[in-house]
């Protein structure tokens, strides 16, 4: 599985901007469709709000690979 952290640049990220910036889908409406089908966990739960707030501390997990997001400086 691959491990990649997401550093906040401030309160939140919506989950289908989170998929585009890290890189595991091509767009944010990509991103939407991947959550629409229930491939997203958010903290091990399956997560289908597309534009769900993912916040500090928050791990993110999508085809074997696991983002965890950190607070912003």
């Amino acid at each position: 599985m691959d491990d990649g952290t997401f550093e906040l640049d401030g309160e939140y990220v919506e989950l289908n901007q989170l998929l585009k910036l890290c890189g595991l889908v091509d767009s944010g409406g990509a991103g939407k469709a991947v959550v629409a089908s229930g491939a997203v966990r958010v903290d091990g739960a399956v997560e289908l709000r597309k534009t769900c707030k993912i916040r500090a501390g928050q791990v993110v997990e999508l085809d074997g690979a696991r983002i965890r997001v950190i607070g912003g400086a």
